[in-house]
């Protein structure tokens, strides 16, 4: 069995070195546009179940000649890159699953190409999307009325530094979306738009983390999925208390604005200039960080009111040498595969992972979670 995956920056890199231990497995061929980023994967997975292969990702015929052989792909790619990845493995007849959540009517748009490939297409597979999509669907299937079901996750800093306390653990462009994009959510079970950066609300979270703040950002393919079967449903993305409100200056100042402006003769888009400022401000002195999640479904069963609520604190990996942030979206992804790999996710079509990992699948999952590293507490409360 051979797995293609797509991308090998930190999280493609952690896909790889996870997938060589199982041992069905006989190939992983990892695929970047850049021969530095391969050098470095092979060399920290050093594994002889490993090639490395440089192809320009950028086209979808790229992306499918190094498809049209393998199994099943996992995309690790920027935001950008998940509609052709999709639709290169479709005409690979590839089985695919991409961290992206994002575009989700348009990849649902391909439902009907991916089954007559007889593949199937996970959309959104990593942690948020991904573990907290699965996490609602089922504490919604768990409800005989499901009033609201709550989505809250985020990347956060070992060791904040001012004036942001934040500091980034992947693609700055999948965090700048973040502060701009407007976010599906659900409510009295209809479909709706809501501003960005809206809904603060302060919370609190255990251990070493403290008081933190959320807004609301975008619910991906659950919006669609889940909003027959409950009357509120929404995402929010966790930061440190302060974080929020200052992005929320910037963007209302105008710098996360993509049209370019006149500046002294020259065209600069303001979004690419706060890229540039803002990223060296957002390394940090550590790589350590903490992933933060929270996912609460809330409603009756049985006549009662019952609440459902499943949370990981999940930290910097110093055995493996991974960010919590690489661990916990590669993980997800990964087990994904190999289920695919043993049949035991038989589907074809564009299915996102809220439709797979529930009912009887949902226990088994949330084992093998725990058995490579992510631990996810439940409690239910009922009155």
């Amino acid at each position: 069995m051979e797995v293609v995956v797509l991308g090998t920056g930190m999280i493609g890199t952690t896909v790889v070195r996870e997938l060589v231990k199982y041992k069905n497995i006989k190939k992983v061929t990892a695929v970047d546009g850049f021969s530095e980023n391969i050098n470095k994967c092979l060399a920290v997975t050093d594994n002889a179940k490993v090639v490395g292969k440089v192809a320009d990702l950028r086209t979808g015929e790229a992306i499918y000649e190094v498809l049209k052989d393998a199994d099943v792909a996992i995309a690790c790619l920027p935001h950008s890159l998940s509609l052709p990845a999709v639709n290169a493995a479709i005409s690979a007849k590839c089985n695919l699953v991409d961290l992206v959540g994002s575009k989700y009517e348009e990849k649902k748009e391909l439902d009907g190409l991916a089954k007559e490939a007889g593949i199937i297409v996970i959309p959104g597979c990593g942690v948020a999307p991904g573990i907290t999509n699965f996490l609602a669907a089922q504490g919604i299937e768990m409800l005989d009325e499901t009033d609201e079901a709550v989505m809250i996750c985020g990347g956060i800093p070992r060791h904040p530094l001012p004036p942001l306390w934040y500091q980034v653990v992947f693609r700055l462009e999948s965090v700048m979306g973040l502060y701009t994009r407007p976010a599906k959510a659900v409510e009295n079970g209809e479909l709706i738009n809501l501003p960005a950066l809206s809904g603060l609300e302060t919370m609190n979270f255990p251990n070493l983390v403290g008081e933190c703040e959320a807004v609301i950002t975008d619910a991906h393919s659950t919006a669609y999925t889940l909003k027959d079967k409950v009357k509120r449903l929404y995402e929010k993305t966790v930061r440190y208390s302060g974080h929020w409100s200052k992005m929320s200056v910037l963007a209302e100042l105008g710098f996360f604005e993509e049209e370019s402006i006149e500046v002294d003769g020259n065209l600069i888009s303001p979004r690419k200039l706060t890229e540039k400022v803002l990223e060296p401000k957002l390394r940090g002195n550590s790589i350590e960080d903490i992933t933060v999640l929270r996912v609460v479904a809330k409603g009756k069963k049985n006549g009662e009111n019952t609440t459902h609520t499943w949370e990981m604190i999940d930290y910097y990996d110093h055995e493996r040498k991974i960010t919590s942030m690489a661990k916990t979206t590669a993980i997800p992804a990964m087990l994904l595969a190999t289920w695919i790999l043993d049949k035991k996710v038989t589907e074809t079509g564009v299915v996102p992972v809220e439709n797979i990992i529930v009912g009887d699948r949902f226990t088994p999952f949330i084992e093998e979670l725990s058995e490579n590293g992510v631990e996810i507490k439940y409690k239910m409360e009922s009155s």
